[in-house]
């Protein structure tokens, strides 16, 4: 790509070409060139741009710039121009054939972004993984603005699946990078588990479900060891501090120590929940249920199956997918 010039895709006649201004590290437009590059006329722009900047989008401080530009009669004159978030969010509005040909490569950029697995392939660098996914949440963030049309079998869909699950392709990103950190945790605990109140709960765990004599029969003092486990401090400070750091310590020492004759899997995952709910947590005011079922049956069997010496990363993985930023 020479500097000044950018295609940003380019239609089948070969004539979708634009010089633009690189300049901050995006892209920079005026609004006639908007109306150039998606087919339509600059009123139409200005309204897009206006209706955006109303809605609180975008804001016009952050994506507009007063820039030099030097006009046809070789003259140079102030012009307003707007840089690439602006330049997307008009894109999305516009109903012309141009701007179909710009939502269909959209799309197909987001398809390579899934398919071809850029989000969590180790070759990829850390910072186009960063630009990627900064473009993936503009394009998100712009297709849930209720001023947009779209045609069928455009990118509506496939955008909504990477809004809903973004979180997701970072933290598995995190993971394959070593950069899982424990963080938007809860601090203090209203709620404090003992082996006797945690043994009260699975009696009636086994009375509502049932199981054989030998479910919740213990083998040895290990739940109780386990109990105790995520009191534990060091130097005065606790080691496992968060409501969430603790939940996944039970979840992980219960699941591992088979510490019951029966019914190992179903207690540890029980009594993280109780946990949680007993601290509050585990249900969302509006946002229901902290964590899913089929996610609930995953994480414990990953557990199951897990190495000893991969305890940190499987409890920061469980802490992760709990805690206040998901």
């Amino acid at each position: 790509m020479n500097r000044g010039e950018i295609i940003i895709y380019q239609a089948p006649n070969g004539e979708t070409r634009l010089d633009v201004r690189l300049e901050g590290e995006t892209v920079w437009l005026t609004q006639e060139q908007i109306a150039y590059l998606f087919g339509t006329q600059r009123p139409a722009v200005t309204k897009h741009l206006k209706n955006i900047f109303t809605s609180g989008e975008l804001d016009n401080n952050s994506v507009c710039s007063i820039l030099e530009h030097t006009a046809a009669d070789n003259k140079k004159y102030q012009t307003k121009f707007y840089n690439l978030d602006a330049i997307l969010s008009v894109g999305y509005r516009i109903n012309s054939k141009n701007a179909t040909a710009f939502r269909k490569w959209a799309n197909n950029v987001l398809k390579d972004y899934i398919i071809k697995g850029y989000a969590i392939n180790e070759k990829i660098q850390i910072q186009q993984y960063r630009d990627l996914k900064q473009t993936v949440k503009l394009l998100s963030n712009v297709i849930q603005n209720k001023e947009i049309t779209l045609t069928a079998g455009e990118a509506a869909g496939l955008l909504q699946v990477i809004t809903d699950y973004t979180y997701a392709l970072d933290t598995l990103d995190k993971y394959d990078y070593q950069q899982l950190a424990v963080e938007g945790t809860t601090g203090t605990c209203k709620f404090q588990a003992t082996y006797d109140n945690a043994m009260e709960a699975i009696v009636q765990l086994k009375q509502k479900f049932g199981g054989s004599s030998l479910f919740a029969n213990e083998k040895d003092g290990s739940f109780k060891s386990s109990i105790a486990t995520i009191y534990q401090t060091f130097d005065g400070r606790e080691l496992y501090p968060s409501i969430e750091e603790k939940a996944a310590m039970l979840l992980y020492l219960i699941t591992k120590n088979h510490s019951f004759s029966d019914g190992n899997k179903r207690i540890a995952a029980f009594i993280f929940l109780w946990f949680l709910q007993k601290n509050d947590i585990l249900y969302r005011p509006g946002h229901g249920r902290l964590i899913e079922n089929n996610t609930l049956v995953a994480l414990t069997l990953m557990i199951a199956e897990s190495r000893t010496e991969e305890m940190d990363i499987i409890v920061k993985v469980v802490v992760n997918l709990i805690n206040k930023n998901n």
